[in-house]
């Protein structure tokens, strides 16, 4: 069975900011640029890896007190209380409100916890150069992108919850430290995985890496 050809075989090289395909030309001591929009070409983006690694931890170190510390102060007739991601899912899930409690489940919990264990899976086998499953793992890769612009809605929950509660006069709800480590965490992975350079999937099938 042929192999397909990849770019390297082709004496080609995609721009990563704009996707041009470019003719690949080594010029020692000189950056080639896109001539489309001038951004340097490479072959794969410099230090990727370490920079997506240092965005994936920073993440998981956020993702704790985003969990642990409250991120909604509820308070009625005089009376307040805080909660956390999950207390505000029980909360929701107790009064009946089964929707926006599951929203939230998935919103903070489940889908981060896959991002990174996701963007961990495509890190480790990347640069081990593994060839195992390597289809599999780009679908996964474009999964955590398309995922990552939805993973604001637990935050769009608690702004749009506190909106109504304080347009209908029932009691006075606002937002606490725990939501702003949350929006660290979908900022960190979501440029976790723009540091990712997709093209390392396929290095193990290129250079002919480990299974």
């Amino acid at each position: 069975m042929t192999r397909t050809p990849f770019a390297s075989d082709l004496s080609v090289v995609g721009c990563h900011t704009c996707g041009l395909v470019c003719e690949r030309v080594d010029t020692p001591g000189r950056d080639v640029q896109c001539p489309r929009c001038g951004a340097t070409l490479h072959q794969r983006r410099p230090n990727g890896f370490a920079r997506a690694w240092a965005l994936l931890v920073a993440a998981i170190i956020c993702y704790i007190p985003a969990n642990v510390l409250p991120v909604m102060h509820s308070s009625l007739l005089g009376r307040g209380s805080s909660s956390t991601i999950m207390e505000g899912a029980v909360e929701f899930w107790t009064s009946g409100s089964y929707g926006i409690a599951f929203v939230i489940f998935i919103a903070s919990v489940a889908v981060p916890c896959a991002k990174f264990l996701i963007l961990g899976l495509l890190l480790v086998t990347s640069q081990r150069r593994s060839r195992w499953a390597t289809r599999e793992r780009a679908k996964l890769y474009r999964l955590v992108e398309f995922v990552g612009y939805w993973s604001m809605l637990d935050v769009l929950v608690v702004a749009v919850v506190a909106a109504l509660v304080q347009f209908q006069g029932l009691t006075d709800i606002s937002p606490r430290v725990g939501i702003l480590f949350f929006g660290m965490v979908v900022i960190f992975t979501m440029l976790a995985a723009m540091s990712f350079d997709p093209r390392h999937i396929w290095d193990g099938e290129i250079n002919g890496g480990v299974e």
